[in-house]
């Protein structure tokens, strides 16, 4: 064995060995710690290169479990509103339930549930190829299950005399169900998955993306029933759209607090230590005196708002407070984004 340079640029610390020789392996890693380490470092990495490279984590059985009977519940739900109160009534709906409904009104021997279920299959290759494989096989639960609940679930009929109330009652039933399933991390098919794949790529709330696709349909259900039966069934499709969105959003609605005080400290730390909220200070100026103030932002809970005005006024009763609606939030103790 040669210490010393070698004649292909090995670095004088690194042994090389002579022409014929044995080479020089290091010695074996025998510590149990060295290993932990190196499997430690493996399991970081790949951690590492999932977030990078936009990969999701395998699901456990819990969130599995969960989001399907989201979807089943939500289905039955909707199935229910259809059943007892919408087709009763001689209501349209929109999507695909509606076009399933019309051919169902024109030809009574065809099924809604079967007549769902074949003109879902070309909006399943949409989803399959432009969503998510995961969000494909809830949604294909979903889809099967509001088929057949559609076909083989019999719910007696609600009826009622009044066609606006009749389409307002629809309209919150199918809409809680419908909520439900876009709870989950899949839907029931239908208009669900275009409306999802437009959320996702353009930002467009679901609620609106499924009325507008729904007024086009009501507008062609026009030409075959009386305009007077269509009107109503717009009623229903806002009152179920408007539903939609709140129990999407509902658990996740706040409040935004601007607030220019000439005491934003005070008012800042009773909001930290008493009700635990974050503030941020942003740098404002007066354009009639010029001076520079601390302007208080803050975000806050519905059931929170009145202790946060109370704290507010107690301190400066000349505050001046700004209050706005939120349509979704995001971040620590807020909310997560989902995906689908």
């Amino acid at each position: 064995m040669e210490y010393g340079p070698s004649p292909y640029g090995v670095p004088p610390s690194m042994p090389h060995r002579a022409w014929g020789s044995r080479p020089v392996r290091p010695p074996a890693r025998s510590n149990v710690q060295g290993r932990g380490v190196i499997k430690k470092s493996n399991m970081e990495a790949s951690i590492l290169m999932e977030k990078a490279h936009g990969l999701k984590p395998p699901a456990s059985w819990r969130t599995i479990l969960y989001n399907c009977g989201l979807i089943v519940a939500g289905s039955l739900i909707s199935v229910t509103g259809m059943n007892a109160v919408l087709i009763p009534q001689g209501l349209l709906s929109g999507g695909v339930v509606g076009i399933a409904i019309i051919i169902h009104y024109l030809a009574p021997a065809v099924s809604v549930g079967l007549m769902y279920f074949l003109l879902n299959l070309p909006l399943m290759l949409v989803g399959w190829f432009q969503i998510s494989r995961r969000f494909m096989y809830y949604t294909i639960l979903g889809m099967v299950t509001f088929s057949l609940a559609a076909s083989w679930v019999r719910v007696p009929a609600v009826h009622i005399r009044d066609p606006i109330l009749g389409a307002l009652l629809a309209g919150i039933i199918c809409g809680v169900g419908g909520g439900i399933i876009l709870r989950s991390l899949g839907s029931a098919g239908g208009l669900d998955i275009l409306a999802i794949y437009f959320n996702k790529r353009f930002g467009l709330r679901v609620g609106m993306v499924i009325t507008a696709a729904n007024a086009a349909i009501l507008l062609a259900g026009a030409y075959f029933f009386n305009l007077e039966k269509v009107l109503y069934s717009v009623i229903y499709v806002y009152a179920s759209s408007r539903i939609i969105d709140n129990v999407l959003s509902g658990f996740n609605r706040r409040k935004v607090l601007i607030i220019i005080s000439s005491r934003p400290r005070d008012i800042a730390d009773h909001i930290l230590h008493t009700l635990h909220r974050g503030v941020t200070f942003l740098k404002g100026e007066g354009a009639f005196s010029g001076a520079e103030k601390d302007v208080i932002f803050t975000v806050t809970t519905l059931t929170e708002l009145p202790k946060v005005k109370d704290i507010i006024f107690e301190i400066d009763p000349e505050a001046f407070v700004v209050v706005n609606d939120t349509l979704e939030v995001l971040g620590k103790r807020h909310g997560k984004r989902r995906i689908y």
